[in-house]
């Protein structure tokens, strides 16, 4: 059975904020020549990688709410920009729009059980993938989706 990752997403007010900064680091990644990939480095290494990299995700936590999803593809062992050993978390392109659910602050990343982890959005049928991220958190507080 799967098991994925929560993290905070720090800095980002919006699902299209995240798409957007993703995008710019693969064009400059481009730009340099180098393979194109998304990358999120994090200082401990998760050591359940059999069971993450089994169909697991990095669930986003943005302005308090998860929000969005992404597929995990590998974890490597890397370095950071200072040096310092990192694991590089590579994930899918395609940022896929949750259930948003409510999630307190934490430090690092936590594992999250599939049975815990908030439904795409699209397979709910509850939404369109096109809704613009205020919309979205607002029919969530609402308790609408």
């Amino acid at each position: 059975m799967a098991l994925h990752l929560i993290k905070l997403c720090v800095g980002v007010d919006s699902i299209e904020e995240l798409a957007d900064w993703q995008q710019a680091r693969v064009a400059e990644q481009k730009r340099a020549g180098l393979a194109p990939r998304i990358v999120h480095s994090t200082f401990q290494s998760p050591k359940r990688d059999a069971e993450l990299l089994d169909g697991g995700s990095l669930y986003w936590v943005i302005k308090g709410t998860v929000q969005v999803r992404q597929r995990l593809l590998g974890l490597e062992a890397g370095t950071r920009p200072d040096g310092r050993a990192a694991c590089h978390i590579l994930l899918d392109a395609e940022l896929v729009p949750v259930r948003p659910v409510p999630r307190r602050a934490f430090q690092g990343w936590r594992y999250l059980a599939t049975d815990d982890a908030p439904p795409d959005l699209a397979a709910s049928g509850n939404i369109d993938d096109d809704m613009p991220d205020a919309m979205r958190r607002e029919l969530a507080a609402l308790g609408l989706l």
